[in-house]
């Protein structure tokens, strides 16, 4: 039997499957989460060593697979069982099985949304290559999301590759025109970099960072150059609202720096599933359409 087939007399099944493989995918999106900064770092301080021509010191492995995961409070391992995603989260009721500190909700929570956005994807765009790429470009947008909420920060080691995707994938199937998601990628990047260099030049400070420039332009890669203005109008407009109730919950000042990436995140998302509806929706109502 195909997967096809198997989407069409049994779709639940399918849906159980894909949305188990989310959940072992969220498990390590967390890991990537919450120790991609941490090397970022410790390279950063390997190169600056060599350029001061200091000694080199000694430091244990560190990586996405070393060292083993483990209680940060009690150093304890974790154990395959305590390690199942969502399930051991139940079963050891949020707390570390040793020393029994509180787990936060954000890993299960991480890994739930995985699962959720690649079952959303899948059935909205069925299997087929695009649904697959917008799983991919989905993650990569939720990781993206958590590291900039967490360090406002996006790295280069992943939104580099989302951009690059993003001109493969159009390249290969001709979803887009080439050329619309080239300028895409070019103009994401240009819009951005000038409003940061006029707000410089007028302030004197600088408003955002140039991970915000390399996201919107894997952004225009995906969604082509047509889809900038929307994706650009309702990060805004997330931006806006979700940042001032943020703000006012956490009790800080409006002039707190914050990150406009999941911003971005989530004007992109919307836009590849429904951006031509909204379009089309406001074209009608300008009278245009």
């Amino acid at each position: 039997m195909s997967i096809l087939q198997l989407a069409d007399s049994h779709p639940l099944l399918l849906i159980t499957i894909i949305g188990g493989f989310g959940l072992l995918f969220g498990s390590f999106f967390n890991v990537v989460i919450y120790r991609l900064p941490k090397i970022m770092e410790r390279n950063w301080h390997q190169e600056c060593r060599l350029l001061l021509e200091l000694p080199e010191q000694a430091e244990t492995p560190f990586g996405l697979s070393l060292p083993h995961s483990h209680c940060p409070k009690c150093n304890a391992a974790v154990k395959a069982w305590q390690n199942i995603p969502v399930v051991s989260f139940l079963l050891l009721r949020g707390r570390c099985a040793s020393c029994k500190t509180s787990i936060g909700l954000r890993y299960p929570a991480i890994e739930i949304a995985t699962s959720a956005l690649a079952v959303f994807s899948l059935l909205h765009f069925g299997l087929s290559p695009q649904g697959f790429a917008v799983v991919i470009f989905s993650w990569i947008l939720l990781i993206l999301t958590m590291i900039d909420i967490d360090h406002q920060l996006l790295p280069d080691q992943l939104t580099l590759p989302l951009l690059w995707l993003g001109l493969l994938f159009h390249s290969i199937t001709g979803l887009l025109p080439l050329s619309d998601v080239v300028w895409g990628a070019i103009a994401g990047y240009l819009s951005l970099w000038s409003v940061f260099w006029l707000f410089k030049l007028l302030t004197g400070k600088e408003g955002m960072g140039y991970g915000d420039f390399k996201l919107l332009a894997a952004l225009g890669a995906w969604l082509g150059w047509q889809m900038l203005p929307l994706v650009i109008i309702l990060s805004s407009v997330v931006g806006a609202v979700l940042g001032v109730i943020s703000l006012s919950l956490a009790g800080k000042s409006k002039s707190q720096p914050i990150p406009f990436g999941p911003y971005l995140a989530i004007a992109g998302w919307v836009a590849m599933f429904w951006g031509q509806e909204i379009l089309d929706q406001y074209l009608q109502f300008a009278g245009l359409g």
